[in-house]
């Protein structure tokens, strides 16, 4: 049995960093332990053009002393106003890796998003042309579609004539949460990734429903059947370079989280890494850990793999603290309901 086991510095290909005094007390938590992160850039305002993601990431670098090398990956925020020239300089600058594409009104801060994607086609064929990933929240926000048939339907409707269309753009199919996901991923080629968060593969519907409301699990995509976390636990866990992390780990204040309308969000930054050790040990995978976590994200992006290394070690249960303390007030980190024996040296 492994008690020991040295990775490659993993990366985050999906992350809220928020603004202000949040990012302040939030950016070391990822920074111990992650070398990038893809940032998302719904902000309010929006992170929408080149100079918007230029004085986003110079905030996020201002916040970094003593927390390492720690290096942000920014993205610019679709919206049916995007320069298709503006996000082609932004690229071929290095400034950013990716366009975030919300469907207007489908979670936190994405009023800005697209409700008619007709209206983003040419900024789409640009990314295309250059090789711009672009990065999916795949829900519908139609009414009449089932909150747990969202991101089915969207695949349906929405990504796949998207695709189609666009047969060389290369899209991330975001935080996926059911089966359907899974499936359409592995069978989109090499133009097609799909990130898992740590927590889909934790908990189902039930950890936010039995036994009185949890707004602590509270996320979107929500959290689905089991039988779709087991299939997100074996996409994961698989090998298979469709899949990589991006741990969505959304920070929310105890106020807004517990609350008539809470917000939507996990705090998983502190503890992802002790988090899916436990999972893929429990699978017998842990040889594949460093796939998801390190070398997939890279690979798909077309970026370097890191250099430095992770160790962990396996042993007693490591004392993660309930919440993180921020000037604006306390905020809850993820309860994964279980205890967590790998701790990591960073």
């Amino acid at each position: 049995m492994t008690d020991i086991l040295t990775i490659r510095r993993p990366d985050d290909w999906h992350l809220h960093l928020r603004d202000g005094a949040m990012l302040e007390a939030v950016l070391p938590e990822t920074a111990r332990h992650f070398a990038r992160a893809i940032i998302m850039p719904n902000l309010v305002p929006p992170v929408v053009t080149s100079a918007d993601a230029s004085a986003y990431r110079e905030r996020i670098l201002a916040a970094a002393p003593g927390v390492g090398t720690f290096e942000p990956l920014m993205t610019l925020y679709l919206t049916e106003d995007t320069d298709a020239d503006d996000v082609a300089s932004a690229h071929a600058s290095g400034l950013i890796k990716a366009v975030k594409l919300y469907p207007a009104g489908a979670t936190t801060n994405s009023a800005s998003g697209v409700a008619n994607f007709e209206n983003v086609r040419a900024v789409l064929e640009k990314m295309a042309q250059i090789g711009l990933p672009l990065c999916i929240h795949g829900e519908v926000v139609t009414p009449d579609v089932d909150i747990f048939d969202r991101e089915k339907v969207f695949i349906e409707t929405v990504l796949d004539p998207i695709r189609r269309a666009n047969p060389d753009l290369k899209v991330v199919m975001e935080h996926i949460t059911t089966k359907d996901g899974v499936d359409y991923a592995r069978s989109g080629g090499k133009n097609l990734g799909a990130t898992i968060t740590t927590h889909h593969l934790v908990i189902n519907r039930n950890h936010i429903l039995v036994g009185g409301i949890k707004p602590h699990y509270y996320c979107l995509p929500v959290a689905k059947r089991e039988t779709h976390r087991l299939a997100l636990v074996e996409a994961a866990t698989s090998g298979d370079s469709t899949f990589f992390l991006g741990t969505d780990s959304a920070p929310h204040l105890d106020g807004a989280k517990e609350t008539a309308c809470g917000c939507a969000g996990c705090f998983t930054a502190t503890n992802t890494m002790s988090i899916l050790a436990e999972v893929f040990e429990k699978e017998g995978k842990l040889d594949r850990l460093e796939a998801f976590t390190s070398m997939n994200g890279p690979n798909f992006y077309g970026l370097p793999i890191n250099e430095t290394t992770i160790t962990l070690t396996k042993g007693d249960p490591v004392p993660y603290p309930a919440k993180i303390t921020t000037p604006d007030g306390p905020l809850t980190l993820f309860d994964p309901q279980m205890p967590l024996h790998w701790s990591i040296e960073a």
